[in-house]
């Protein structure tokens, strides 16, 4: 089996011939086919190429394309920082007051610079690879995590707890929605074999699961069923521990859940098991990059451990992993993968 081959098959249900692996990996890939993150960014064939340069120093199975976490909120106005060297941040919300929702023009992300770099890198990696090595094409943030950054993380917590703002709320959560599903459209039409989203800040680390399930998981439900109307399987990421919505997370049709290394491994494996991917979750910070290589190993075969036998699940880090994470401690999971 190549890549493509075993990332299908978990995704399908069957067991491929040993462990797939897809890397969230764009920041090392682009320091190490040194590229600044600006240059990254702001380049098509830098994005391709460094994945390119990762996936034939590494071989691994399925590339993740991912860029930042506000392409698709500067599209839709926000304020946004763009560091020489590390990911574009968010650096101001464009509402002032919840209310001003009512007046905001129809969403247009298809013409933004940044939206049309990070298609045209997609379209030349599958251009490249065809059907050797899976190509998941993530499609930046979903409606949660950009209504917070339309408002501002703090005043988007504190719109949610007054009763009063329950129909604006739900009306910025529609109108960010409809940016992620012009996007992951437009990712679709790239060619990818897979779409997915995060959605950072919709997690029990900052919300309550009943929160969440009024909030975020009908909008992510509605990114799911698009990418499934487009023929192509779905993956949903959160941060933090996510353990106490994996059902309502599953309940969005997500044909995957990338999982964050604080949530529970085993409660998990037991709840997505015949029913989604996992896909996760090696610690990318305390392990890969600040652990030794004999770290990385043990950690990796206590994971692998937990996932014997179920066939669908793809080893990944828990979140993107760092820049600095040394060569060695990832050719020791991929190593640790192969058996």
């Amino acid at each position: 089996m190549n890549g493509y081959q075993r990332i299908r098959a978990a995704l399908a249900g069957d067991r491929p011939d040993r462990v797939p692996v897809m890397l969230h990996n764009f920041l090392l890939a682009a320091r190490e086919a040194g590229h600044s993150q600006r240059r990254f960014r702001e380049s098509p064939a830098a994005i391709a190429g460094s994945f390119i340069q990762a996936v034939e120093n590494y071989g691994y199975d399925g590339i993740l394309v991912d860029v930042d976490t506000v392409t698709v909120a500067e599209a839709l106005g926000v304020r946004v920082d763009h560091p020489e060297d590390q990911p574009a941040r968010w650096a101001g919300p464009r509402l002032s007051s919840l209310a001003q929702v009512r007046d905001l023009p129809p969403p247009e992300i298809e013409k933004h610079p940044r939206i049309r770099i990070w298609l045209e890198a997609v379209r030349r990696l599958k251009d490249y690879f065809g059907d050797e090595v899976y190509l998941r094409g993530n499609c930046d943030q979903a409606g949660f995590s950009l209504a917070s950054m339309m408002r501002g993380p703090a005043e988007w917590m504190m719109d949610l707890i007054d009763e009063a703002n329950r129909e604006d709320a739900h009306a910025l959560l529609a109108y960010c929605t409809e940016a992620a599903l012009a996007f992951l459209r437009l990712m679709a039409g790239t060619g990818a074999d897979m779409v997915s989203n995060g959605d950072s800040p919709a997690g029990p680390d900052l919300v309550s699961p009943a929160m969440y399930a009024e909030f975020a998981q009908p909008y992510e439900k509605r990114l799911a069923d698009e990418a499934h109307a487009h023929g192509r399987p779905y993956a949903l990421h959160i941060c933090g521990n996510t353990t106490r919505i994996l059902e309502a997370m599953l309940a969005t049709g997500a044909d995957a859940l990338e999982l964050d290394y604080k949530t529970d491994v085993r409660a998990a494996r037991d709840a997505l098991k015949g029913r989604a991917v996992f896909i996760g979750n090696i610690d990318p910070s305390g392990v890969l990059a600040l652990g030794t290589p004999a770290l990385v190993e043990a950690k990796t075969r206590e994971l692998l451990e937990v996932f014997a036998g179920v066939p669908g699940f793809i080893l990944n880090a828990g979140c993107a992993i760092p820049a600095e994470t040394p060569p060695a401690n990832l050719r020791a999971l991929i190593a640790a993968a192969r058996g």
